[in-house]
């Protein structure tokens, strides 16, 4: 997983592996700005955080099917 360290980027692309996804992420150089929320992303495979306004891209897009 190959993951930008700063959340100014344009987005961050994010693997099946990373769900259930939250921002900020454990890898991001600023992981404490503001409180962890989880960002619903399997059934559109792109989300926004609310609060610093990352997008997030699920590689492959949208999950279809069962687990």
């Amino acid at each position: 997983m190959a993951l930008p360290t700063e959340l100014n980027q344009k987005f961050v692309e994010v693997h099946a592996t990373d769900l259930p996804l939250h921002c900020p992420l454990p890898s991001q150089k600023l992981w404490n700005t503001h409180p962890r929320v989880f960002l619903p992303i399997e059934s559109t495979g792109e989300s926004r955080c609310p609060y610093c306004s990352t997008l997030y891209r699920l590689a492959g897009g949208p999950v279809t099917g069962g687990h």
